[in-house]
């Protein structure tokens, strides 16, 4: 079993747009496996590769999250579309930013498509909690942390209570994108 560290807010990987997958081999195989047991070791909803210092395009979700019928762990260059304009406000927490818990605004519903490890196609429709997850992981692919998602005074202010924090990195900062 393979359990590799989350980067933490502040390294620069998690700022970066991730690349597209363009090769579906063992390589490709073997980060989705080391996405699933850390994601699993971790208790999280989601984890995306920049998290643990690859700039590709793949996340893990929890397959457990309700309404992920299909039981999918993982997308593949994901693409994310809203089937209508419904949201939702609710708490969110990122692995990447330990003990910060936020209400963030997010679409209730989701229509993810995308690859497997294999290159075959796969969708998920989603609402609620995996939407949720869906939408903070493709932010991840992006370069964007779910703070991004708050006005700039609120943004400031959480972004001095992390640099205060014991593990937290000098060069944490908002987004560039």
């Amino acid at each position: 079993m393979t359990i590799l560290p989350i980067r933490k807010i502040g390294d620069p990987v998690l700022r970066q747009v991730a690349e597209p997958v363009t090769t579906f081999d063992a390589q490709l195989g073997k980060l989705v496996k080391n996405l699933r047991q850390t994601l699993a070791a971790s208790g999280g909803g989601g984890l995306s590769a920049p998290q643990i210092g690859v700039g590709l395009r793949v996340f893990a979700i929890n397959p457990a999250l309700p309404g992920n019928d299909r039981k999918l762990d993982h997308l593949v260059n994901p693409g994310v579309e809203f089937p209508d304009e419904e949201e939702q406000d609710g708490p969110e927490g990122c692995l990447s930013i330990p003990g910060i818990y936020l209400d963030t605004k997010r679409r209730m519903n989701v229509v993810a498509r995308g690859l497997t490890k294999h290159g075959d196609p796969v969708q998920v429709v989603g609402s609620g909690l995996l939407a949720r997850c869906i939408q903070h992981e493709n932010d991840h692919l992006d370069g964007v942390l779910f703070i991004d998602r708050r006005n700039r005074a609120d943004q400031d202010r959480i972004i001095a209570t992390l640099r205060a924090a014991d593990w937290a990195d000098a060069r944490i900062e908002v987004s560039p994108h």
